[in-house]
């Protein structure tokens, strides 16, 4: 075991290192085109979702303060007006900023927003009252809200990539204090398995296991510290054995603690964090069996998630579906994590193809982009959680050189 756990870290180290590295854009005229148009959607999110004199956003233009977000769980026990947006979609911008900072050319620009607005904005969230330290689910100058385990894996993910960026420990230290509280978020209930949420501990969601499983193993790869790869070695086993379709390889959303039914919803960025993980564990074990699964899913997440579209001059590409747009972008980081070791462009182009599409049918005048990829469906209030998902789709194409 001591020999496997030296292996490990150093095929950690080189992990570390090798992800940050960027791929050059200056002689990829589509890599260019893309990192405009994160660029351009991440001038019109601000443009449009930003509030004077605050570094926090809107949730939705045009701003409706009678809105009532649907996505809680139950937790919204009020209809008093929230001038602002709650965590999840603003969370958005922090894996917009993070990896436009990764593949510009002008970091400092990015690295400048990061910390002077987004992080800013991000500690609004953060309850210290309640412990472990995490970020609410709403402000924290307003009445106590819900944590959830997902939202807080998202970020935790992202400061783990920041940190791997910049190598200022600052960064690393808000992962790893995220990480405490993801922790307390698990028990033996179904043999293991983070719940959903920090009230009603009803549900342990994909959202939480799949994503939490990939964040374990970023600080592995970040600290060379062997319990955090035990950990989401755990938690990717877990997944895969309470939520997995075994008949097509992709994830259900959720089991029920109490009567263990599993809710078998099938939502992209679940299997698409599967998806990643599995990579991220062939990169570190060059197990063989982990390169496999990851395949299978993104197989599986192309045939399900895509559908065929006819183009202007009569020929037909895979578009992806009318959906949460943001579901698609963590979706897409799996197939980015298996692109950089097969080196197999049949995704990647599926997706370029599709953000093309988008641009020129899904994109209003305004720079905002609807949810229907085709753009045969217009929506008349568009989320910040969509627009910050776009930003990062155009920016993490941009690193894909063809």
């Amino acid at each position: 075991m001591k020999y496997l756990f030296l292996s490990l870290a150093c095929i950690a180290t080189l992990f570390a290192c090798n992800n940050t590295k960027n791929v050059s854009n200056d002689t990829n005229p589509s890599s260019n085109r893309n990192l405009e148009r994160a660029a351009s959607t991440l001038d019109s999110l601000y443009k449009y979702y930003g509030v004077a004199g605050a570094n926090l956003l809107r949730e939705n233009y045009p701003f409706d303060d009678s809105y009532q977000a649907n996505y809680l769980g139950g937790e919204q026990a009020d209809n008093a007006p929230k001038p602002y947006s709650y965590l999840w979609p603003y969370s958005s911008t922090l894996s917009a900023v993070s990896i436009l900072m990764e593949t510009s050319a002008d970091k400092d620009k990015y690295k400048t927003l990061l910390d002077s607005k987004v992080l800013p904005g991000l500690e609004e969230y953060l309850d210290t009252k309640r412990q472990p330290d995490a970020y609410a689910s709403y402000i924290n100058s307003y009445k106590p809200s819900d944590r959830f385990y997902d939202d807080n894996v998202w970020l935790g993910i992202d400061f783990a990539d920041i940190y791997m960026q910049t190598k200022e420990k600052k960064y690393l230290d808000k992962s790893e204090m995220i990480w405490e509280f993801i922790r307390s978020g698990t028990d033996d209930i179904l043999g293991g398995g983070i719940y959903w949420r920090e009230r009603g501990k009803s549900s342990k969601n994909t959202c939480s296991n799949a994503p939490g499983a990939v964040y374990a193993l970023k600080l592995f790869i970040a600290t060379n510290n062997k319990t955090y790869f035990d950990e989401g070695l755990a938690l990717y086993n877990w997944t895969k054995e309470n939520l997995q379709d075994t008949e097509d390889y992709l994830y259900f959303d959720n089991i029920n603690v109490r009567n263990k039914k599993v809710d078998k919803t099938k939502y992209a960025y679940n299997s698409g964090q599967m998806l990643q993980a599995a990579v991220i564990l062939y990169n570190l074990t060059k197990d063989e069996k982990y390169l496999t699964e990851a395949k299978n899913i993104a197989e599986s997440c192309h045939n399900h998630f895509f559908h065929d579209q006819a183009a202007a001059d009569g020929t037909t590409f895979r578009l992806v579906n009318k959906g949460n747009i943001w579901f698609t972008a963590v979706m897409f980081r799996g197939f980015e994590e298996l692109y950089k070791v097969d080196g197999n462009r049949k995704y990647v182009d599926a997706f370029q193809a599709s953000l093309d599409y988008a641009w020129e049918h899904a994109r209003e005048t305004n720079g905002l982009f609807n949810g229907d990829w085709s753009g045969k469906q217009r929506e008349e209030s568009k989320g910040l959680l969509g627009q910050g998902a776009f930003v990062e789709l155009y920016a993490r194409m941009a690193a894909m050189s063809e």
